[in-house]
C-alpha cells in the first residue's frame, strides 16, 4: 500500500538522526518527548521497555512513543534512528484517515523486511543528503506503511493518556521547569501528597525516581541544543545541570557516547 500527500518539509525541521556503526553500552533508562524509530543493521539490542526485555535482532524495527520509559544494553550494535515529532505523526495519520489522531504503536520491536527495507531507503536519503522533496517521498512511503500497518489510535497525548491527574499535572511541572531547580517539596506539593507517597506513586507511575526522570528530561533538551551548535558549556546550563561534567556523565549513561561525539561526527543530523 502507497500513498502520495502534499507533507510540507517543515514537519521535518529539527528532526534529529543518529547512525551508530558500532556500540556495545548499557543505556539508562530515559524517555523523548518525540517517537524514536530505528533499524538495526547487525548486533542484538536488549530493550528494556516498559517493564518488559525485548530484544532487537538484524533487520528488524525498534519503536518507542512519546514519553515510554526505556533502556537497555547494545551488543556490536549498528543502528539508526530518527526522532519525528508527535505532529509529523499524527498529521500523516490525518492525510491518511481524514481524522486528527496520535497514532501509538503497542508493536514495540517488529520483524518486517519491508517496513526495514523502507526505512532504510529513507534514512540513505537523509545521510546522502538528497534532494528535500526525495527524502520527504521516502519518509512517507517508510512512515504510512508503519501507520497502516502497526498504529493503535488515540486521541490523548501519551504523557497524559495513562496518567492519574495528579502525575499529569507534576510531569507538566516538570517539563515546564527543566532549565530551573526542581524539589520534592514542589513535586508533592503539586500531586498533593506527601513527599513518601509521592515517591511511590511516581515510581509506579513512569518506573523511574522523580530523579531520574528529571535527568532523562534535562539530557533529551540537551542533545537537541548540542545538534543546534549550542556549545557544550551553554547546553548545560540551559538544560538545567549544575555543571559541565555532570551534564557529559549523563548524558553518556543514557546515549552511550559522549555529547563531544555530536559535534565531531557526520553521523549525527538535525534535519533543517
Amino acid at each position: 500500500m502507497r500513498y502520495t500527500f502534499a507533507m510540507k518539509p517543515s514537519l521535518l525541521n529539527d528532526t534529529a538522526f543518529e547512525n551508530i556503526a558500532h556500540s556495545t553500552n548499557t543505556f539508562s533508562s530515559h524517555f523523548h518527548d518525540t517517537y524514536a524509530i530505528g533499524i538495526t543493521h547487525e548486533g542484538m539490542f536488549k530493550s528494556h521497555h516498559e517493564r518488559q526485555i525485548i530484544s532487537a535482532y538484524e533487520r528488524t524495527t525498534r519503536i518507542i512513543n512519546p514519553g515510554e520509559i526505556h533502556g537497555g544494553d547494545s551488543y556490536a550494535w549498528k543502528y539508526t534512528n530518527f526522532y519525528p515529532s508527535v505532529e509529523l505523526l499524527s498529521t500523516l495519520y490525518e492525510q491518511m484517515y481524514g481524522e486528527k489522531k496520535i497514532p501509538i504503536f503497542e508493536q514495540h520491536i517488529i520483524e518486517d523486511a519491508e517496513l526495514y527495507a523502507r526505512l532504510a531507503a529513507f534514512f540513505h536519503t537523509i545521510y546522502a543528503n538528497e534532494e528535500p522533496m526525495h527524502s520527504e517521498s521516502k519518509l512517507i512511503d517508510a512512515l504510512s506503511y508503519l501507520i497502516a500497518h502497526y498504529a493503535q489510535k488515540t486521541t490523548s497525548y501519551l504523557f497524559t493518556c495513562k496518567d492519574p491527574k495528579a502525575m499529569s499535572v507534576v510531569i507538566d511541572y516538570i517539563h515546564d521547569n527543566l532549565g530551573s531547580d526542581i524539589t520534592l517539596d514542589t513535586l508533592a506539593s503539586t500531586a498533593h501528597v506527601s513527599k513518601y507517597h509521592f515517591l511511590r506513586l511516581f515510581k509506579n507511575h513512569t518506573g523511574l525516581t522523580p530523579h531520574q526522570y528529571i535527568i532523562a528530561g534535562r539530557v533529551c533538551k540537551a542533545k537537541t541544543l548540542v545538534i543546534k551548535g549550542e556549545s557544550l558549556s551553554q547546553v548545560a546550563l540551559q538544560a538545567g545541570f549544575s555543571d559541565q561534567s555532570h551534564f557529559i556523565r549523563s548524558f553518556r549513561k543514557i546515549y552511550g557516547y559522549s555529547p563531544k561525539t555530536l559535534l565531531q561526527k557526520s553521523n549525527f543530523i538535525l534535519y533543517k
